[in-house]
């Protein structure tokens, strides 16, 4: 992970995985959902922070899903590594470690 960008969209990798974390554990209906995923993050990101990464986010889903997304990162001309999406992703050590920080009782 040390030649993964350290910033994507102004969030470290950290951040957006804490992010990406938060939004999995945090109910929808809640109406102070965007308070409580900012606060999950580690207090850095205010409400709107953490709304505006949420649309980013839908918007390269719907991207990827609509077939539209260049399969190419940013700056490089190698295409991105397929990945057969009948498999499933398992859950690591490190995202154990994140989610524990959290401290989501």
């Amino acid at each position: 992970m040390d030649d993964f960008p350290k910033v994507m969209y102004g969030w470290s990798w950290e951040e957006n995985k804490l992010f990406e974390m938060a939004l999995a554990v945090v109910d929808e209906e809640d109406p102070d959902r965007w308070k409580v995923v900012a606060a999950m993050v580690g207090g850095k990101k205010s409400e709107e922070d953490v709304q505006k990464h949420y649309v980013i986010l839908l918007e390269d889903l719907q991207g990827i899903e609509s077939g539209k997304l260049d399969h190419k990162l940013v700056g490089e001309a190698q295409p991105c590594v397929q990945v057969d999406c009948t498999e499933s992703v398992c859950w690591t050590d490190e995202d154990h470690k994140l989610l524990v920080q959290l401290d989501i009782n």
